[in-house]
């Protein structure tokens, strides 16, 4: 069974590279990337389901024994995030199916989201800081190449800002390993863990924590480092900008909580307390910049930081019941903002803009793709009985239980100001005077709106079952906040 781990990684790579060969020929692209997102989802979904039931899997690549050897580790959170990264990869390539343009694909457009999804599910899977690392780099160049696909001079300029961020966090993260490194002497999260316990001074090792802090949020979009973020997805297809909304900054968020669950619980009374000041700026900043935006993919974009301070909130209260709502948390945004990026794309095939002022009518024209995307907006700014409501619910509840209040009056606000810039998006492109042509009137986003309508229903189905999808949550939190487990799997005893 412990060999499965390793599927989730070189399945993508494996197959990104085969389509290296086929990239004149379209159709053979599509019928081997379709196969395998959906033989990738059923793996993810069976990883899952088998962490849950019989406990952690681990997998010592080359049979070099922990802490020496590279590990890969599918515990209830690694496998969570694998089977949402699947979800993601299956619905924005079927979507890319209808919208993405034949020169775009020629480009070697399928491998590189390939090796995207390689890095993403290494970056789960991985036990080794230094792998984290490797798999972070992997993940980022697929992304440099898909952020600029089309090579328009908007994408080309924006994503030389993203390029210079992250290749800068890149060389901090090299920095934070090595003293890392200096500090434990190995690179095995798990080992780390057991070293950091032994240690009486933890005066370097704060330094540490937050380099590595710094590093995840700049991935992640926290405050003040996501500035790179709203104008960088702005540029790419609609199935690129929803594959990099839902997916990629949750890597970020993921190493922030993985590592400063496991690695850096020396002084949570500084670092988790650090985190939720970094958390409630991150949710007002961000849905302030949504707020004062008239265009529908930049309000998106916005929203992407503001919603992730709720994760880090999460974290941040280091609570059991907190990081629970972190975890339900980011399962509804990932399936939420996904399709609310997929459709900015579907209304942008129909009006041929995404200027809110150029737009209207659409809900006559259009009406399924409107009133989907309503529940899609009302789930986001929280309104029962949908998963954003429920996602937020244990968070809010959690920190006025601690006597957080400060931040949960940011979060009950950033909710309303959610509310009120997704409620100015169906305003002005659904609702009103119709503004697009009747040519343009009688273009069916039909088959556009087959891979988001399985996104809509999960975000009703965790609303009406939030009871057992909150439970699963706590199981996750367990894990997250008793290390020992994780520990034992890796190293044994």
């Amino acid at each position: 069974m412990s060999n499965l781990i390793v599927l989730p990684v070189i399945l993508p790579f494996a197959v990104g590279t085969v389509l290296i060969l086929f990239a004149k020929y379209h159709t053979t692209q599509r019928v081997i990337s379709a196969i395998t997102s959906i033989v990738m989802l059923a793996l993810a979904i069976y990883l899952a389901i088998h962490s849950y039931v019989e406990g952690t899997l681990t997998l010592e690549l080359g049979n070099w024994d922990a802490p020496f050897g590279i590990v890969l580790v599918a515990d209830l959170f690694a496998t969570f995030m694998v089977t949402l990264s699947a979800l993601v990869g299956v619905v924005c390539l079927f979507f890319a199916f209808g919208t993405i343009h034949p020169k775009r694909e020629k480009f070697y457009f399928y491998p590189f989201y390939f090796f995207l999804l390689t890095g993403v599910n290494g970056a789960f899977l991985t036990g080794d800081i230094f792998n984290l690392f490797v798999f972070f780099e992997v993940m980022l160049i697929s992304s440099y190449a898909l952020i600029v696909i089309g090579g328009t001079k908007y994408q080309l300029r924006e994503s030389f800002k993203y390029a210079v961020i992250n290749v800068f966090a890149s060389i901090l993260f090299l920095v934070g390993i090595a003293y890392l490194y200096g500090i434990t002497g190995t690179l095995n999260m798990a080992h780390i863990a057991v070293r950091v316990a032994e240690l009486e001074q933890t005066g370097a090792l704060q330094i540490t924590a937050m380099i590595f802090f710094t590093v995840f949020a700049m991935k992640g979009a926290l405050f003040p480092l996501y500035f790179w973020l709203p104008r960088s997805y702005y540029g790419p297809p609609a199935a690129i900008a929803a594959l990099f909304g839902g997916l990629l900054t949750k890597v970020g968020i993921y190493a922030i909580i993985r590592t400063f669950t496991l690695i850096f619980t020396h002084d949570p009374g500084f670092t988790h307390t650090l985190i939720l000041w970094v958390a409630g700026a991150t949710m007002f900043f961000g849905v302030l910049g949504a707020v004062s935006q008239f265009d529908f993919k930049r309000i998106l974009s916005y929203h992407i930081i503001s919603q992730v301070g709720y994760m880090v909130m999460g974290l941040g209260l280091y609570t059991r019941v907190a990081i629970a709502g972190a975890v339900f948390y980011i399962a509804h945004h990932i399936i939420v903002k996904t399709s609310l990026f997929l459709f900015a794309g579907a209304t942008q095939k129909v009006t041929g803009t995404t200027d809110l002022k150029k737009m209207g009518g659409l809900l006559k024209t259009h009406p399924a793709l409107a009133w989907l995307f309503l529940i899609a907006a009302l789930s986001l700014a929280g309104i029962p009985p949908l998963s954003g409501f429920f996602s937020k619910f244990p968070l809010i509840l959690e920190s006025l239980t601690i006597e957080s209040y400060g931040i949960a009056f940011v979060a009950l606000l950033v909710g309303l100001l959610t509310l009120f810039s997704m409620i100015k998006i169906f305003v002005y492109a659904f609702w009103g005077e119709q503004k697009h042509t009747a040519e343009q009137a009688n273009i069916s986003v039909k088959g556009l709106l087959l891979p988001i309508a399985p996104l809509i229903l999960l975000t009703i189905v965790l609303g009406f079952g939030a009871e057992p999808a909150f439970s699963y949550s706590l199981d996750v939190a367990d894990q997250l906040l008793n290390p020992e487990s994780y520990i034992n799997s890796v190293l044994g005893g």
